[in-house]
């Protein structure tokens, strides 16, 4: 398979290997230079909270730590806004 490079430095990507790789219009791709080869990528746009599973690696009591790094819970009688009355 070959294709040519535009003037804008645009190049088309088969249509078989689009699909094998299951690139969509929009899809964005990656690009690197490996040994004077050009390899192209499909991005995978990853979860930033999934690159935060696996930090933690001692068990934690979560409500216990975010009660002392917050404070107190919040309590109706005290925490209420006051009535400008």
């Amino acid at each position: 398979m070959t294709s040519k490079v535009t003037d804008k430095g645009q190049v088309t990507i088969p249509k078989i290997l689009r699909d094998r790789l299951g690139l969509d219009p929009g899809q964005e791709v990656e690009f690197e230079e490996q040994g004077g080869a050009i390899v192209v990528r499909r991005r995978v746009r990853r979860d930033p909270l999934r690159e935060l599973v696996g930090m933690v690696k001692e068990r934690t009591d979560v409500d216990a730590y975010l009660s002392e790094t917050r404070g107190a819970a919040w309590q109706a009688d005290l925490d209420a806004p006051e009535d400008p009355a």
